[in-house]
């Protein structure tokens, strides 16, 4: 079957690798705004009994929405066998239960509306809380892909000595497989409760990796509090600046000039969102699932 590709505006770059690595027409689309802010939407390319991939991050995912869902329902509205979305970095993940009474379950509506109209769903490291699989709440085949092993190249590559530190031990089990994959060691910092509202963090072993580089590695760097925090702990332990990785860099806020002010040494993570710290490159996994 032959296959179209589409970016939806900000998604160009990545579009454009797909398309190529995978054999695929880019395809020509205006979307844009009337005078009112309603969104138009105009397809040139020919999608009659094609497959129809549209590539949109879903960072900032209210603005995106109806323009993506619109494509898509013009693409179909035109012939397109099917549509397929790639969105490497997955919103509405965070509400998934009701915390407070009148709450909505926002990552289920939002699920549902996606299902709604793409036929399969592309996704790089969702932030799964509660949810053991993604397929609790899409109701269209998804592929989960993860970045880990990109990442752990990334490090064999470009660092020397590093040594991974988990913030906690919520993050033992990802700091360990890429450590693995990148043969490295790694820790993760312990905290030790000495009352009701008082918590040591201690690095351990800090004396047996003074000479290495300290790497941090996260699925998500929103408001850089967690990398931060433990930028903090390094420092006083006597460890060198660190190198932080996120998979997708969100950077709410002043975040990223926060996390550069801290003591970062370096800030790195995938093209998931794009980013001037994006230097591991995502499009050959997705060309790969695709």
């Amino acid at each position: 079957m032959q296959t179209v590709v589409f970016a939806l505006p900000g998604n160009e770059n990545l579009a454009g690798k797909l398309a190529s690595r995978i054999n695929a027409e880019m395809g020509e689309v205006t979307i844009r705004q009337f005078p009112d802010k309603e969104t138009y939407i105009r397809i040139y390319s020919d999608v009659k009994g094609k497959r129809v991939i549209l590539v949109c991050t879903l960072n900032n995912p209210d603005k995106k929405l109806l323009p993506l869902y619109f494509l898509s329902q013009t693409a179909k509205a035109l012939g397109a066998d099917c549509t397929c979305l790639v969105a490497p970095y997955l919103a509405y993940m965070r509400q998934d239960k009701q915390f407070k009474p009148g709450e909505g379950i926002t990552s289920t509506y939002f699920a549902r509306f996606i299902s709604n109209f793409a036929d399969t769903l592309f996704t790089l490291d969702p932030h799964l809380h509660r949810l053991h699989s993604i397929s609790e709440i899409y109701t269209v085949p998804c592929m989960v892909l993860h970045a880990a092993g990109l990442i752990s190249a990334w490090i064999r590559d470009n660092i020397e000595r590093p040594v991974l530190i988990g913030p906690d031990s919520e993050s033992e089990q990802w700091v360990e497989a890429v450590a693995k994959n990148a043969g490295a060691p790694f820790i993760v910092l312990e905290k030790v409760r000495r009352g009701d509202r008082e918590v040591e963090v201690t690095v351990p072993q800090v004396e047996k990796y003074q000479e290495h580089s300290p790497v941090l590695v996260d699925d998500i760097i929103s408001t850089a509090r967690t990398m931060i925090e433990t930028i903090g702990h390094l420092k006083r332990a006597g460890m060198k600046p660190p190198i932080c990785i996120g998979v997708h860099g969100i950077f709410a806020g002043n975040a990223f000039e926060e996390l550069k002010a801290a003591g970062a040494g370096a800030i790195v993570t995938t093209n998931t969102i794009c980013h001037p710290t994006n230097e591991i490159e995502i499009a050959d996994l997705i060309a790969s699932a695709l």
